[in-house]
């Protein structure tokens, strides 16, 4: 049973970067932008689906097993700001207007932090490791807010509650 609710209000986003040459590039955007938080958590989803199959015995209607198969890591975050740092995030080099060499997509940790000033000791966190933007979109609504929106994938995730 749940004893704390969380909005997107407690929310924060940051990022931390890898080591190696995907993680290099996250850490130049990182450093140029000060990306510490990113922003506050809105319109974050995360999905972790697993492909699990039925196997089936020659001549059995019913499957006599379930195997897991690939687990897959994806999302999306919208936020209310822009600071053109996101689609650095994604492109790396390739958001330069002159052509790379190579091309190495940024690859970074995010880390949600759920904190609710009523109840200052108890937080929980999800941090999505080996993430990797995988599209960006802009939408300059003529009665709203600009708003801004990118997909990610990643490797794996870490979920940490403390009482």
């Amino acid at each position: 049973m749940a004893t704390t609710v969380y909005s997107g209000s407690d929310g924060t986003i940051s990022v931390a970067v890898e080591a190696g040459p995907a993680g290099d590039k996250a850490k130049a955007v990182v450093d140029k932008y000060a990306l510490t938080p990113i922003g506050r958590a809105t319109g974050v989803t995360l999905r972790v689906s697993n492909d699990v199959r039925p196997f089936h015995e020659l001549g059995q209607r019913f499957a006599t097993e379930l195997r897991s198969g690939n687990i897959n890591v994806e999302g999306t975050i919208d936020r209310a700001y822009i600071n053109g740092a996101l689609l650095k995030l994604m492109l790396g080099d390739a958001a330069d207007s002159r052509p790379a060499a190579t091309f190495v997509a940024p690859t970074f940790n995010l880390s949600l932090q759920l904190r609710n000033p009523a109840v200052p000791d108890t937080s929980s966190s999800v941090t999505v490791m080996g993430v990797q933007l995988n599209e960006w979109s802009y939408a300059l609504p003529e009665d709203d807010f600009i708003m801004e929106k990118v997909g990610f994938r990643a490797l794996w995730i870490k979920v940490e509650d403390t009482p």
